[in-house]
């Protein structure tokens, strides 16, 4: 049921009511007029003729009978002439006024007052004045017509303006409605126009607020999600790039070891041989071969040098636990002024994937050359464990600690690559990557990434 025929019914029930009670109260208020009326009709009639009866009885049934007549009818009264005998002498004459209507019969019954009769006796018969309501009755049933035919035109006029005017009050609400519908099929742009009456008004101005506002979110949550897919693609373009990197730097890092550290011992080897045979026959030539094994060594201490920074090859052979250890071995061959102590606590049923094992190293290569460089560190301390179901690695030093702001210049400026690419890769993996000032001094490096896990295995 729409709300226009609720409001229409729930008006014209009201008004049918209001003029249900009207027509009570005037029922009533007719009823006690005709009982009034015929009450005091019948009280005059009665007494008039109680006074002159006795005047006409002495002159004999003949003078009363004249008398009568000469009376006619008295108001709403019958009267009617007994002799001694009980014979009807006389009967007054009906009323001529409405003559030949009446009232239904149901009205008359609910709205005439009781039976009303006076009785008048004398030496040669009784009067009767007998109350009759009939004429009294039709007054008020045409009265009560026109009421009622009036109360019908003036609720058949009411419907019809309440039903015009709720008509004009509720059609707003079927465009916001119809809006609502285009709005919730899609259409993002629906506006409504200014809308007649205060409430439709307001209700439609905060509609095209909700929709602007709906609008704005949407937009707002596809260019999100726009950025988010480009970042995602831009971390795999990324993790692609390194992933292919580092096996550029394996490749590298073999043909330096394989090819590159055979030749060059080839090299050292052949000017030592020059040397030897160059001595105390040839000075130039023998202190020209010593130069070139020289030359040659250093460069193959260089290379190998340079071999573990590219791939470290020792990884691929031994595991995790020695690669740390030939790190830090090498470390305190190159900083014999920083003490390195490295700790190694990991089961045998420790199981890492490539991605995590090579993650774990990076990270204590990127700490120790980061508190040797920058932080003036002179004692470092690895740790390398298993816990909570993974392994953490762990990288304090005593050096100069984080400068104030760091994090926010190296957004800016985009430094700290390092440390960038270790916290996204390990987040790759699933892991979890933390740096920060340590206590008295110096930078406690942090990363746990989980058993077996793999950067395919999270992707």
């Amino acid at each position: 049921m729409s709300l226009r025929l609720k409001i229409h019914l729930l008006v014209g029930v009201l008004v049918t009511l209001f003029l249900a009670a009207v027509l009570v109260l005037e029922f009533e208020s007719m009823r006690n007029s005709v009982r009034e009326e015929v009450v005091a009709a019948n009280r005059v009639a009665s007494q008039l003729i109680n006074r002159t009866v006795w005047l006409q009885a002495a002159r004999g049934t003949r003078a009363m009978v004249a008398y009568l007549q000469g009376v006619g009818r008295v108001r709403s009264n019958d009267i009617r002439l007994f002799d001694s005998d009980g014979v009807e002498r006389y009967r007054s004459p009906l009323s001529t006024y409405k003559s030949g209507r009446d009232a239904p019969e149901w009205f008359a019954r609910l709205i005439s007052p009781p039976p009303s009769e006076q009785s008048i006796t004398f030496p040669d018969g009784r009067i009767v004045v007998r109350a009759d309501a009939s004429r009294a009755v039709v007054d008020a049933w045409d009265a009560f017509l026109v009421l009622g035919v009036s109360g019908v035109v003036l609720l058949l006029a009411t419907n019809v303006v309440v039903y015009w005017v709720v008509g004009r009050t509720v059609r707003p609400f079927g465009e916001i409605v119809a809006a609502l519908n285009r709005l919730e099929a899609g259409e993002m742009n629906v506006q409504l126009k200014p809308l007649p009456g205060t409430e439709a008004a307001a209700i439609g101005a905060a509609f095209n607020r909700m929709v602007v506002g709906v609008g704005q979110r949407i937009e707002a949550e596809r260019r999100a999600l726009l950025a988010e897919r480009e970042l995602s693609d831009r971390r795999d373009l990324a993790r692609w790039v390194e992933r292919h990197l580092e096996q550029e730097r394996k490749l590298i890092a073999r043909e330096l070891h394989d090819e590159l550290g055979q030749s060059v011992t080839a090299m050292r080897s052949l000017a030592l041989s020059i040397a030897q045979r160059s001595a105390g026959r040839d000075p130039p030539s023998e202190q020209a071969a010593r130069v070139i094994a020289d030359e040659s060594s250093r460069l193959y201490d260089a290379m190998h040098g340079l071999i573990p920074r590219l791939a470290p090859l020792v990884l691929d052979v031994f595991g995790l636990a020695d690669a740390l250890r030939d790190l830090v071995e090498r470390t305190r061959r190159s900083q014999p002024q920083a003490q390195v102590d490295l700790q190694v606590a990991l089961g045998e049923d420790v199981q890492l994937g490539t991605d995590a094992t090579l993650a774990l190293y990076r990270a204590a290569q990127e700490g120790l050359t980061n508190a040797l460089r920058h932080g003036r560190a002179t004692r470092l301390e690895i740790s390398l464990r298993a816990q909570d179901g993974g392994v953490q690695l762990s990288v304090r030093d005593d050096g100069e600690g984080l400068a104030p702001g760091w994090r926010e210049k190296a957004v800016e400026e985009g430094g700290h690559y390092g440390l960038r690419w270790l916290a996204e890769r390990v987040g790759v993996l699933g892991g979890r990557f933390t740096i920060e000032n340590a206590a008295p001094r110096g930078v406690l490096l942090q990363v746990w990434v989980p058993l077996g896990g793999t950067e395919e295995d999270t992707e």
